[in-house]
């Protein structure tokens, strides 16, 4: 199986299953949604949530679903619900590891990687060739190791999160997978929700998952490039035309690396004006 090309992003946005009433307005708001079916939604409701995500569709090329646990007691009723739907892009809540996808195989899968073990498969997982991209998270992360905050007291992540982020974007981007970085649950914090989400930019996260439509537009922001830098990135690209090796621009040095990040920041510049 060809590994499938991660469509979406940056900014996907979390929408309970049990609320169909939201559907459509998340997925105006955003580049995806991802239509929850695990933690968003109680467990008197999921059986709500199954029965709205099978009745209420959307463009599935922009919706992801979000299992519960493969391991866990909802899951097989989940995938029946899914059977009902024209969806085939899911992402699997607490993946632990490649056995929690057999079954999925004729599905795009999004591993969540947010217990201890989830980050530590993180590169099986991601060589899997149905996997298009995996998401990391840092509550369910923190709950897995026994502790209790996965940010220090200036709002910054603690180092085992940090480590964890780090972890499965190099995973990712080692077997040719996009990488989701995690959501910022303080609403209010908008300047803390830029910074991330802008850093994620610049090491390499394809998107930023949204828990409400207000993060988008800062996401969204986060990552578009300056147009500077895109006028930067295309000047280079422009003087390599020709250019063998290594050479001078505008005082520096550019090298391959140097022309693959003016590749990257054209492209996504140009993705985000398509949209």
């Amino acid at each position: 199986m060809t590994r499938p090309v991660f469509r979406f992003g940056p900014a996907v946005l979390f929408c309970p299953a049990d609320r169909p009433d939201r559907y459509a307005k998340a997925l105006d708001r955003a580049d995806a949604v991802i239509l929850d079916l695990e933690d968003a939604v109680g467990v008197d409701r999921k059986q709500d949530a199954r029965h709205a995500l099978a009745t209420t569709p959307l463009d599935p090329e922009r919706v992801i679903v979000r299992l519960n646990p493969a391991s866990g007691p909802e899951f097989e009723a989940d995938l029946a619900a899914l059977a009902r739907t024209g969806y085939r892009t899911v992402m699997l809540a607490k993946c632990e590891g490649t056995e929690d996808l057999v079954g999925l195989e004729e599905f795009e899968v999004i591993p969540l990687c947010e217990t201890a073990r989830g980050v530590l498969a993180a590169e099986a997982l991601a060589a899997l060739p149905n996997v298009s991209a995996l998401m990391w998270g840092a509550e369910d992360l923190m709950a897995s190791t026994g502790g209790t905050s996965s940010r220090r007291p200036d709002g910054g992540y603690r180092e085992i999160a940090r480590y964890a982020r780090s972890r499965v974007l190099l995973a990712a981007a080692a077997h040719g997978a996009a990488a989701i970085d995690a959501v910022h649950l303080d609403l209010a914090d908008t300047a803390g929700l830029r910074e991330e989400a802008e850093d994620a930019a610049a090491v390499g996260f394809a998107a930023t998952a949204c828990v409400h439509p207000d993060q988008v537009a800062v996401v969204r922001a986060a990552y578009r490039p300056s147009p500077e830098r895109v006028e930067w990135a295309q000047a280079v690209l422009d003087a390599a035309d020709g250019e063998a090796g290594v050479f001078a621009f505008r005082g520096g040095m550019v090298d391959g690396p140097v022309l693959r990040q003016a590749e990257a920041v054209v492209r996504l510049a140009r993705a985000l004006d398509s949209r």
